[in-house]
């Protein structure tokens, strides 16, 4: 705390070498305590939102910010925007940190010119600035492309503008919401992310934008992004990490087979959910399935299934929630809940390596929780409880035929093998299944769905 509060100081007094200095000696204590902080009973757990995360988006601000030389400004240096990145993923850890109350996530710094060449990475985060008596909002993105330097713009806005407009981008993508003003708060996001890395994107042959979304953002469905003629995932495969350190390692290429369980019957207070019986059956006529039903899918029949058969894909068509509670994070099974920290215990022996790991978790009737900013992070734990390497889910539930249909099309897209498709391309071609059929061009109907982790 003492390094932070003297980082504040130097910043007041305009040394900005001396503050980021200090807010580096912060956060690396913050590091190096990662362990001991979520430890804390819960009964005098420290406030994460005011005693941790400032310190991580306060010095990624400084370390953004241009530099005066010999009175010019200059653009942040290469070594600030690698060190702004770096604090950006720590932050996202520190989060599921905070999420799961312990610091069990495993990270390995990956290279992303190793893993894919034709991807890019976007680091948006949401900074606030004091100027004066009032507060400002800046956007700030840091854009990671193949074998080049990292790239870095941002967005100064009126306090709480960056916030509005994605709440009300969100609300707007509800049906009965006016298009017209959907699309103007979609391409005044597109503005913000996107815009100004059209070129560079462009000319480096990206097919995938891989989002390390901050905030609120985390909530938006970023297909949805539109830049005045096309959505974005008309032009690219789209998928969302919790930081690349997380990124999996290896994936392998095999006969697919699923593991299917789904509820189409009203069970402990939640509504039923008819158009599962035909999701199920549609995937059963693209992949080799094992199915439970309803009464079939009990806690235990879906553990033993989990622990035997090596399924590559577990698909889970059932209520369920993402919350920024753990409590309130679960999935519903015939006759009980399964809480994300329950995911520990019953995918351990995939997570340990003794049995193979999933390649996709799919959830496709769950919704995050309402009114919560931070419920995505449920999915993220979800995500990371189960060790699968990749995590398809919906920000919120579609009851329709529609969910059917696009989940038929994305595993009719997965099973190619000449050429294989990647995990976000199939997905990308399924949305664009749903966005050309005048039915489900909404999209309401077919951006829901994103794709956490492993693209590939």
């Amino acid at each position: 705390r003492g390094a932070w509060q003297l980082g504040r100081i130097l910043k007041q007094q305009g040394d900005i070498t001396g503050a980021i200095a200090a807010y580096q000696g912060a956060f690396e204590h913050l590091q190096s305590l990662r362990s001991d902080l979520v430890a804390v009973n819960p009964d005098v757990q420290f406030n994460f939102t005011e005693s941790v995360e400032p310190v991580y988006r306060e010095l990624v601000s400084l370390l953004l910010q241009p530099t005066l030389t010999k009175g010019q400004a200059e653009e942040a240096s290469q070594a600030n925007l690698k060190q702004a990145r770096e604090v950006i993923e720590a932050l996202q850890l520190a989060e599921l940190d905070n999420f799961f109350r312990d610091a069990c996530l495993d990270t390995k710094p990956v290279i992303l010119d190793e893993i894919d060449t034709q991807a890019a990475v976007i680091y948006p985060i949401i900074l606030q600035d004091s100027l004066g008596d009032s507060f400002a909002s800046r956007l700030e993105v840091i854009l990671s492309l193949p074998n080049q330097p990292l790239r870095h713009y941002g967005t100064q806005l009126p306090k709480q503008k960056v916030e509005n407009v994605l709440q009300q981008l969100y609300s707007s993508l509800y049906p009965g919401y006016s298009s017209q003003q959907r699309l103007r708060l979609a391409e005044q996001v597109y503005d913000w992310l996107i815009r100004p890395a059209e070129a560079d994107l462009a000319n480096s042959g990206i097919q995938t934008i891989v989002f390390v979304p901050d905030g609120f953002l985390r909530n938006l469905p970023i297909a949805a992004l539109y830049d005045g003629k096309q959505y974005l995932i008309e032009k690219y495969s789209i998928a969302l990490s919790p930081g690349l350190q997380l990124f999996p390692q290896g994936l392998e290429r095999e006969e697919l087979s699923v593991l299917t369980a789904g509820l189409t019957k009203a069970r402990q207070g939640f509504a039923e959910l008819p158009a599962v019986e035909e999701e199920v059956k549609e995937i059963a006529s693209e992949v080799n399935s094992q199915i439970l039903l309803n009464q079939d899918f009990t806690r235990t029949a879906f553990e033993k299934q989990i622990n035997g058969i090596p399924f590559p894909i577990v698909h889970l068509a059932t209520h369920g929630q993402f919350s920024s509670n753990p409590e309130e994070t679960f999935l519903l099974t015939w006759d009980e809940r399964i809480g994300v920290k329950d995911f520990d215990v019953l995918f351990e022996k995939r997570r340990l390596g003794i049995l193979k790991p999933i390649e996709l978790l799919v959830l496709s009737a769950c919704q995050t929780a309402a009114g919560d900013k931070r419920a995505t992070l449920g999915l993220a734990g979800f995500a990371l409880r189960s060790g699968a390497r990749s995590t398809m889910a919906s920000l919120w539930s579609v009851h329709d035929e529609s969910t059917a249909d696009l989940m038929s099309e994305f595993y009719r897209q997965l099973t190619q093998t000449n050429p294989p498709m990647t995990k976000a391309e199939a997905l990308r071609q399924a949305q664009l299944t749903l966005l050309r059929d005048v039915k489900y061009n909404h999209p309401y109907f077919w951006a829901s769905f994103v794709l956490v982790g492993n693209w590939l």
